[in-house]
C-alpha cells in the first residue's frame, strides 16, 4: 500500500507539473508546423532546433551545482535593497530628439531614447524571472526606476530571446496598448501573439535581417546562446543581438551570448559602435560557451570596434554562484589593461551619448561600504 500511494503521488505530481506547462500563459506559444517548415530552410535551423554558429555544449557538473546551492554564500546578493534612480513619465523623451540617451533597469533591461524615438530593450521589469511569482532569484531592488504601467507610449520593444530574466509575460501584458512596434528573432513572436500582442505589431527576424523604423535601422544579428521557457522547447526559438543605428549614434546590444567570432564580423560590418551593452555576469565555467566571462566583454567590445562599453546582465538578479560585484569587478581590471572606456551607471542614471563625462562611479563599492 505504501509502494502505491508514493507511486499515486508522483504520477500526481507529474500530471500537476505537466498541466502548468501546457496550461500557464507565462509558458507562451511554440512555432507552429508551418513556420519549422520555413525554418528548415535555414542555414542555422537543422532537426527541429536553432542552432549556434559553432558548437556551444554545456558541460554541467551536478555535484559541483549541488554544492553550490547549498553552500552558504553572503556576497551572491547584496545585504539590503540597492538603491535606484527614479524616472518620471514626464520627463520621458523630453529632450532633443538630436539627444540619444540610455537608462539601465539593471541586468539588460533598458529604455533608449535616440532619434525622438522611445525603445525598450529586453523590458523584464517584474520582481522575479520566473514563470512562478513567488519562486526564483529576487530582483536586488524593491523598486525599479520606473513601473511598467507608468511608462508612456513606447514606440518600440526590441528582444534578444524568451529566457524569463529577457522576456517577461507580465510586463508585456502591462505595456503591450501602448507600444508601437515589436521586434523579436524567430519565433519568438508566437509568445506575444499568445499574449494579446497585435500580429500586426510583430515583426520577426532571422541573423543578418534588418528592418528600418523611421530613421532607425534595426540589424538583428547573432548571438552564441540558446532559448527555451519550459522543458521540451530548447533552441525552437531563435537568440540574438541588435545592431542599433540612428541618425548619428549607432549601438550594438548583446542579448546573452558566450565569446565567438561574431562579436569581430559585426563590428567589421556595422561597427565602428557607440557604446556596446555587454553581457558580464551569471557565468560559470560550465556554461562558458553561453555566457561570456567578464574579461571575454571586454575582448568582445574590442572586436566590436566599440568607443564606450557598458557592462549588463548583472545588478539585477543573482543567477549564477559569483558574487554579485565580481562581473563588474573583473570588466574594469582586463578594461584598464585593454584601454577600453567602462561606463558605470546606477540603476536609474542616465547615459548621454557623446557626453564624455559619462557615468563612472563605482557605486556598489559606496553600497558595500555603508550597508556592511
Amino acid at each position: 500500500m505504501i509502494g502505491i500511494s508514493i507511486i499515486a503521488i508522483i504520477v500526481l505530481i507529474i500530471i500537476i507539473v505537466l498541466l502548468f506547462l501546457n496550461l500557464s500563459p507565462q509558458f507562451g506559444k511554440s512555432p507552429t508546423t508551418e513556420q519549422k517548415i520555413e525554418y528548415a530552410k535555414l542555414e542555422n535551423f537543422k532537426d527541429g532546433k536553432f542552432e549556434n554558429q559553432h558548437k556551444s555544449p554545456m558541460n554541467i557538473n551536478y555535484w559541483k551545482i549541488f554544492k553550490e546551492l547549498t553552500k552558504k554564500a553572503s556576497n551572491r546578493n547584496p545585504s539590503k535593497n540597492i538603491l535606484v534612480e527614479n524616472i518620471d513619465s514626464i520627463t520621458i523623451g523630453n529632450h532633443s530628439s538630436n539627444v540619444t540617451q540610455l537608462t539601465w533597469f539593471g541586468h539588460s533591461a533598458f529604455l533608449l531614447e535616440i532619434d525622438g524615438k522611445k525603445i525598450l530593450i529586453d523590458p523584464m521589469l517584474s520582481k522575479t524571472p520566473s514563470p512562478i511569482s513567488f519562486l526564483g532569484a529576487k530582483r536586488y531592488s524593491n523598486i525599479i526606476p520606473i513601473e511598467a504601467e507608468e511608462l508612456p507610449f513606447i514606440d518600440i520593444v526590441i528582444l534578444s530571446h524568451d529566457h524569463f530574466d529577457h522576456l517577461d509575460y507580465k510586463t508585456i501584458k502591462q505595456i503591450k496598448n501602448k507600444v508601437g512596434r515589436f521586434y523579436t528573432p524567430l519565433g519568438v513572436g508566437n509568445h506575444l501573439d499568445s499574449w494579446g500582442v497585435s500580429e500586426e505589431k510583430i515583426t520577426e527576424l532571422n541573423w543578418w535581417e534588418s528592418v528600418e523604423f523611421d530613421s532607425i535601422n534595426l540589424i538583428c544579428t547573432p548571438a552564441r546562446h540558446f532559448s527555451g521557457r519550459g522543458l521540451f522547447d530548447r533552441a525552437t526559438t531563435l537568440w540574438c543581438s541588435w545592431v542599433i543605428k540612428g541618425t548619428k549614434d549607432n549601438i550594438y546590444f548583446s542579448g546573452d551570448s558566450g565569446y565567438d567570432t561574431h562579436f569581430k564580423e559585426i563590428g567589421n560590418k556595422y561597427g565602428p559602435f557607440d557604446i556596446s551593452l555587454m553581457e558580464c555576469g551569471q557565468y560559470n565555467e560550465d556554461w562558458k560557451l553561453l555566457h561570456m566571462m567578464p574579461e571575454e566583454t571586454v575582448k568582445a567590445s574590442v572586436d566590436l570596434k566599440s568607443k564606450l562599453t557598458l557592462p549588463i546582465h548583472w545588478g539585477g538578479f543573482t543567477l549564477a554562484f559569483h558574487d554579485w560585484t565580481d562581473p563588474i569587478e573583473r570588466v574594469l581590471i582586463k578594461a584598464n589593461e585593454l584601454n577600453m572606456d567602462i561606463t558605470t551607471p546606477k540603476i536609474g542614471e542616465p547615459i548621454i551619448l557623446g557626453n564624455e563625462n559619462f557615468p563612472s562611479e563605482k557605486w556598489w563599492l559606496n553600497y558595500i561600504k555603508n550597508n556592511n
